[in-house]
């Protein structure tokens, strides 16, 4: 197990490293994959928004990180029911759990949805010849009765992008010598009881 870091500046710089470790491209295996070769646990997030005054949650899979501007990156189909509660609530809770890493995050973010656009157009433009179009090119809509009528495509099907802009990071290392949390964001860090 690797030495526990203990400043929080090299704690927030971790936390961000290994979220851009998610999404970064790695060569496929040759022969048979290894736990290396695994996906990051990070890569799949939990979002939490709100419907109607009740909390609402599904997961996400992480597309792009800049640590910089502290902004994660999902792609959604446009017509899915958290595009409309995002809409109207643009305040929403990302969760990451990783065994592996023994940690959890949880960050209050601020969301936004593209639908159109050159940001849009050009990641459709990357995604459009892989087997994952598939999920924006459907005529039937997420959680969409099987009865219901069906939606016409255009071009880019219906393909859209959550930015999250990433507000307080709040930090939870599970560790047998025993668990630390700490909490990062535009008020400065400090440690908190776990």
């Amino acid at each position: 197990m690797n030495a526990r870091l203990q400043e929080l500046d090299e704690i927030e710089a971790s936390i961000w490293s290994e979220l851009e470790q998610c999404v970064a491209v790695r060569p496929r295996p040759e022969s048979g994959e290894t736990d290396a070769d695994q996906p990051h646990e990070w890569r799949v997030a939990v979002l939490a928004t709100v419907d109607d005054g009740q909390a609402d949650a599904r997961s996400l899979v992480l597309r792009e990180v800049d640590a910089a501007e502290r902004r994660l990156i999902f792609y959604t189909d446009a017509r899915s029911p958290k595009v409309r509660q995002i809409e109207q609530s643009p305040q929403g809770t990302l969760i990451f759990y990783s065994r592996k890493l023994g940690q959890q995050l949880r960050m209050q973010v601020r969301l936004n949805v593209e639908t159109t656009g050159l940001a849009v157009s050009s990641r459709w433009a990357k995604l459009q010849t892989s087997a994952g179009a598939r999920d924006y090119l459907s005529v039937a809509a997420p959680g969409r009765p099987l009865d219901a009528p069906l939606s016409d495509l255009g071009a880019r099907g219906h393909f859209a992008m959550i930015e999250a802009m990433a507000e307080t990071v709040d930090w939870l290392d599970l560790h047998p010598d025993g668990h630390r949390r700490a909490v990062m964001g535009a008020n400065g860090s400090r440690w908190v009881q776990p």
